[in-house]
């Protein structure tokens, strides 16, 4: 059942802000580009990570925090597993990676502006909603995770090197 509820929030939300939103934005500035190949298929190489992200994320949720990507239905135990194990919000990534990839594939400086509008507004909902809610949920566990695991550039990016003694 768990899947299930995944399944539709990840269509109604994710599909949403990263498909139907996009879609209905290409067809107010004069409609899509003609996709031939050229280098501006490059674009569906972060479109297909995000895709295959957020799917890798929603699996977690749901099989190891038992619970969906639905903020009324969160998962009961805090994931660290997977791509939370080097980044805090890989799902976010997710769908920003679909929408930059969108941007590119279709030369849209206005869904670039989306993708960055979309970027601010996750980075506020986490910072003042999601954060809090979670240090409230799972305490210490999720401090120490805190300290651990980096928002929003992944760990392996940028690790940390022995200081000098």
């Amino acid at each position: 059942m768990v899947a299930l509820k995944t399944l539709i929030f990840s269509i109604l939300v994710p599909g949403t802000v990263a498909g139907v939103i996009p879609w209905l934005l290409l067809q107010g500035s004069g409609g899509a580009v003609l996709l031939i190949p050229s280098i501006w298929m490059v674009g569906s190489l972060p479109l297909l990570l995000g895709v295959g992200l957020y799917i890798w994320c929603a699996g977690a949720f749901t099989f190891i925090g038992k619970g969906t990507p639905a903020p009324i239905d969160a998962p009961k135990f805090l994931v660290k597993e997977g791509p939370y194990h080097w980044v805090r919000n890989p799902m976010y990534i997710a769908v920003l990676s679909v929408v930059i990839g969108e941007a590119i594939l279709f030369h849209s400086f206005l869904l670039a502006g989306y993708a960055l509008l979309l970027w601010a507004t996750f980075h506020v909902f986490v910072v003042f909603v999601e954060e809090p809610s979670l240090r409230l949920q799972f305490g210490e566990s999720y401090e120490t995770y805190l300290r651990r695991v980096p928002r929003w550039l992944p760990r392996f990016l940028f690790p940390k090197f022995p200081k000098n003694k």
